[in-house]
């Protein structure tokens, strides 16, 4: 068996679901790259704009069923963090996307299997082939699963997005807007690190790490944040 059909096979496993169909599952992790030569591939593009609309209908559906009391405001900010590039490329890294996915050659070496755009999409085209062989309901119990972190995470620490709350303290502060830099890069490409480093006018720089630099830009925000006594 070859190194990406166990990669398939062990994300079935995580998923806790069997695909009845093999090419409905080979469509959902091929990246749109392939389609793009002279011999047409069928790709994952068509998947990832259902699996978009899925995804937001369960976590809606969901969050309707958290927050009773919710106003509209808070539960499409829930909404936002839940269906985010970041979040589903997250789940998408925890059950083994990446080495399962059919990409172009030459974009493993490059790092694709771990860049957050084509496994973010990957994760919603997988969410809609479920959809497709197994209905609703099916989609529900695998997403139920996945996402459950998430919404732990929501409940426990909040919805706002740190970037966004440094955006409007600097503003009520009456500072320039705080500048992100990528101070470092480390790590294969398969794997990367990143440091960010965040300057704030009047303040001490610092620097945090993340697996993006989204994820690095959020964790020098969070840390500012705490610092100022912001949060």
């Amino acid at each position: 068996m070859s190194a990406r059909a166990e990669a398939i096979t062990a994300l079935q496993h995580s998923l806790d679901y069997a695909f009845q169909d093999a090419a409905l599952l080979e469509e959902a992790l091929s990246h749109a790259s392939l389609g793009q030569g002279a011999r047409k591939t069928v790709h994952n593009e068509r998947l990832e704009f259902l699996g978009d609309r899925v995804l937001n209908l369960l976590v809606a559906e969901t969050l309707m069923r958290r927050y009773p009391e919710a106003r509209e405001g808070d539960l499409s900010k829930r909404l936002h963090v839940l269906v985010n590039r970041e979040s589903c490329a997250r789940i998408a890294r925890e059950i083994g996307v990446g080495p399962a996915l059919r990409l172009p050659g030459g974009e493993t070496k490059r790092g694709a299997r771990d860049q957050e755009t084509i496994l973010a999409d990957a994760m919603e085209a997988l969410l809609a082939a479920i959809f497709v062989e197994a209905g609703l309901e099916g989609a529900r119990q695998v997403f139920d699963r996945l996402w459950a972190t998430s919404f732990a995470d929501i409940d426990r620490l909040g919805f706002a997005n740190p970037k966004s709350e440094l955006q409007e303290w600097a503003a009520q502060e009456k500072i320039a807007p705080p500048k992100y830099t990528v101070a470092a890069r480390t790590g294969p490409d398969h794997a990367p690190v990143f440091t960010v480093r965040l300057e704030v006018e009047g303040r001490d720089p610092l620097e945090a790490t993340g697996r993006s630099r989204q994820d690095a830009e959020k964790a020098a925000a969070r840390l500012m944040l705490a610092r100022e006594g912001s949060v």
